[in-house]
């Protein structure tokens, strides 16, 4: 479990445990699953539609083996049925709003009971962009039901008649690898369901999207020109399990994520004037386009690299950048090529 998560979930359970530390952990909870759901965000509006429905580690055991669709799902429709139909005891956002139509989703269960390739194609009739709407709607709706609760309502319990409802609701398989699911809410009370659905379980698939969107990243990348367009190298990029480089459609290179259609500037006038990058463009010394840009704090130290393989090539550039980070301890260039390219490239030449 990522460091970070596992600190603030375990400092949200121990305030849970006090009256007095209660708001601070609902504070504290909600700090969480923001921290979480923007991985979620990166996601959705980083990689390709394509993407959401591939299953890099299938057959293999855990969280990792579904899709980046059926996990946002899978996570929603579980907070979604336990905050509206158990806590609140109101109508899903699902349905409240619609969803069930506009997500295009062909069930309205967990998908607890959907296995190997019916996940696939599961996933490949979902809305990426109206599924996001529908995981933002529930988590804010969440997060208003925790806000109104007093420590009492924490010690509140469901039995046979909640089991009943929610059986009713259809919203549960009745497939033997979904209906434990009411049973296992059923049991806890208020304060259990904030530790595992509403926290925990949040955790644990996106750290398996992680894994999911990693893979694919590497596997976009296989066979590809790890030079991209600008000179940076993406096999020693520090994004390098985030991005697939700007030669795929996993480009989430942090020009492209802000730019139309996700082509950054440098990607885009390569194209138009049709050469391979920025390192065989005549203008490149003054050019201030997309990571060029003087405000971009590593603008001179790319415009360096480029420099380097207009002049010797980008099989040497690559050798270079692995001297680089044999000599040195550094994550991005311009912590060891500076501020100003003609002395990052006389550090490229000398390593």
């Amino acid at each position: 479990m990522d460091k970070n998560w596992s600190e603030m979930n375990k400092e949200m359970q121990a305030l849970l445990s006090k009256e007095v530390t209660f708001a601070d952990a609902v504070g504290k909870l909600i700090q969480l699953r923001n921290s979480l759901f923007e991985q979620i965000t990166q996601i959705v509006n980083a990689y390709p539609q394509e993407a959401f429905s591939r299953m890099p580690f299938a057959g293999a055991e855990g969280y990792h083996s579904k899709t980046l669709a059926y996990s946002i799902w899978h996570i929603f429709r579980i907070e979604d049925i336990v905050a509206h139909e158990m806590i609140a005891e109101d109508q899903q956002i699902l349905f409240a709003q619609g969803f069930d139509r506009s997500v295009g989703s062909p069930i309205i269960t967990t998908g607890n009971e959907l296995a190997g390739d019916e996940i696939a194609a599961f996933s490949g009739k979902l809305d990426i962009r109206e599924l996001y709407r529908y995981a933002l709607e529930v988590k804010q709706s969440t997060e208003q039901i925790l806000l109104r609760l007093s420590w009492p309502d924490l010690k509140r319990k469901f039995g046979e008649e909640m089991v009943g409802k929610l059986k009713r609701s259809g919203c549960v398989s009745e497939d033997e690898n979904a209906a434990w699911l009411i049973d296992y809410w059923c049991g806890k009370d208020v304060r259990g369901l904030i530790k595992m659905p509403f926290s925990r379980h949040w955790i644990m698939h996106i750290e398996a999207m992680q894994r999911i969107k990693n893979r694919l990243c590497k596997l976009a990348r296989k066979g590809v020109d790890p030079v991209a367009y600008c000179g940076l190298s993406c096999s020693h990029c520090f994004l390098g399990e985030w991005c697939g480089s700007c030669r795929t459609a996993y480009n989430t290179c942090s020009f492209a994520t802000v730019s139309p259609d996700g082509i950054c500037p440098n990607v885009k006038c390569c194209m138009e004037k049709g050469i391979d990058g920025c390192y065989e463009c005549d203008g490149l010394e003054a050019c201030e386009k997309g990571f060029y840009i003087p405000s971009n704090d590593g603008a001179d130290a790319a415009k360096a690299q480029a420099l380097y393989i207009r002049k010797h090539g980008k099989k040497e550039f690559l050798k270079v950048h692995d001297r680089l980070h044999e000599k040195y301890d550094f994550s991005k260039t311009q912590e060891i090529l500076g501020q100003d390219y003609r002395d990052g490239l006389r550090i490229l030449e000398e390593t």
